[in-house]
């Protein structure tokens, strides 16, 4: 069964020749001629020209068998006719115009394929030993910093035409687009988004224009996913860029210890500040109501004194003897030297009933 150079060269622009130009018709009289004196000798004398036939006609047959070819699940079938695209067949047992008229291929359409960029694999996977390689992980990042990257990115074909015919080289292509996305992603960012928590963006963000690149191109690719694996300072500098982080570690703790002395400190001050306002507040409200009142006394004692100035005079001055002399042993003496006027001491004798019980 003939499979052209099938699903492991990569299409017509494979490891080997290109597909062959046309035949032409002279090219078919040859053949048939140089055919029928291969014959002529091989049978002395002219030979049984029945013989000759029996033997062609197999030759023709096992020619036109060498058409039927088979397309695994996992492969879509693409047919050449004289080196042009013809068709596409899909899996199953199928048949195709013997080589040199018509050629297939059979690329993996449905199998994820992985390309690895900063670093190599080998052994095998998840037991083999990585290799780096500097000049593909090492980017410069938005604020100039350098930082080594590796990723890989899993893709597959989505349309075996366009994968056979518009790519030479299919694995390279994949991966000199990829290393130049991600330059591109991790050119606009900061160092820091790359080092912590931007890993995720950098990831979709790459995928989306890795894809509308090679869409562009028509390479018949469709990207399944791109894992950033590691993005670290360069290994030379890596214990410096690990003191200034934990500096600016240092520096973020302190400024929030600081801010939360100052979330605790500042509510205190301020109530502490509006207790004194409102004492000074409730100060000077008493205050003027104190010497709002003075005043309206004075204007009322103002009043009757301009009404009756004796009296009131009078009644003034006892009222102040009465508020100096309150708790005073008191003795009256007569008018004119007459002696000491008898009177009773009702607050004393008060006083004193107060003390026996």
């Amino acid at each position: 069964m003939n499979k052209g150079r099938g699903g492991n060269s990569g299409g017509p622009w494979g490891k080997g020749p290109s597909a062959p130009p046309p035949p032409s018709n002279d090219d078919f009289d040859a053949i048939i001629r140089r055919s029928q004196e291969k014959f002529r000798d091989f049978v002395p004398g002219g030979g049984n020209r029945k013989l000759i036939g029996l033997v062609a006609l197999a030759a023709v047959g096992l020619w036109l068998a060498s058409g039927i070819y088979r397309v695994e699940p996992e492969e879509q079938g693409v047919v050449l006719r004289f080196g042009q695209y013809d068709r596409t067949t899909e899996p199953g047992l199928r048949y195709h115009l013997p080589s040199p008229i018509e050629t297939v291929f059979t690329p993996p359409v449905t199998r994820v394929q992985r390309i690895e960029i900063g670093y190599r694999t080998y052994g095998g996977s998840g037991t083999g030993r990585e290799q780096s390689v500097p000049e593909e992980g090492l980017m410069l990042t938005g604020d100039e910093n350098i930082i080594d990257i590796t990723f890989n990115v899993q893709w597959k074909i989505k349309d075996a035409k366009n994968f056979l015919f518009n790519l030479r080289n299919p694995e390279l292509t994949v991966r000199d687009v990829a290393e130049s996305v991600m330059r591109e992603v991790i050119g606009k960012r900061p160092l820091t988004s790359a080092l912590t928590g931007g890993k995720q963006d950098i990831e979709d963000e790459n995928k989306a224009l890795l894809q509308a690149t090679l869409d562009s191109y028509k390479a018949g690719i469709q990207i399944d996913r791109v894992t950033l694996l590691r993005a670290d300072p360069p290994s030379a500098v890596i214990e410096s860029f690990r003191d200034v982080q934990a500096a600016k570690a240092d520096q973020e703790r302190s400024i929030n210890e600081a801010q939360a002395y100052a979330n605790e400190i500042l509510p205190r001050a301020r109530g502490e500040a509006e207790r004194v306002l409102q004492e000074a507040e409730a100060y000077r409200a008493e205050v003027t109501n104190r010497a709002e009142g003075d005043a309206s006394r004075f204007k009322a004692i103002y009043t009757e004194y301009s009404q009756a100035k004796d009296i009131t005079r009078k009644r003034l001055y006892l009222e102040t003897l009465e508020e100096t002399m309150k708790g005073m042993d008191k003795v009256i003496l007569g008018e004119g030297g007459a002696g000491v006027v008898p009177y009773m001491a009702l607050p004393e004798i008060k006083k004193r009933q107060g003390g026996q019980q």
